[in-house]
């Protein structure tokens, strides 16, 4: 017998965010989960494979097997380099 359980699939740009609900069979992956989800209807700039990814907040492997109730997070990929950025703040900051 095939046993599912219920997970959620999140992403989210600036303009959109879409938290999704499914059932999937107990073994799935998170590369597997996001695929079922269909996610990559709404954001095709996702690409499953290469996705960077996580279960509530904690950075994980697409190769991970989901739980019951987690929240598989896709993570969009940073825009500016922390350090950089840090740096500059500071640079700022020492001119005031």
């Amino acid at each position: 017998m095939n046993e599912l359980i219920e997970i959620e699939v999140v992403y989210g740009r600036p303009d959109k965010q879409v938290l999704l609900s499914l059932s999937v069979p107990v073994g799935s992956t998170l590369e597997d989960c996001i695929k079922l989800s269909g996610i990559t209807t709404h954001f095709p700039e996702i690409i499953p494979s290469e996705a960077m990814v996580g279960i509530f907040s904690r950075a994980d492997k697409l190769s991970s097997i989901v739980k019951a109730g987690d929240r598989i997070e896709i993570y969009r990929p940073l825009t500016a380099d922390p350090k950089e950025m840090r740096k500059l703040r500071a640079a700022k900051m020492s001119k005031k």
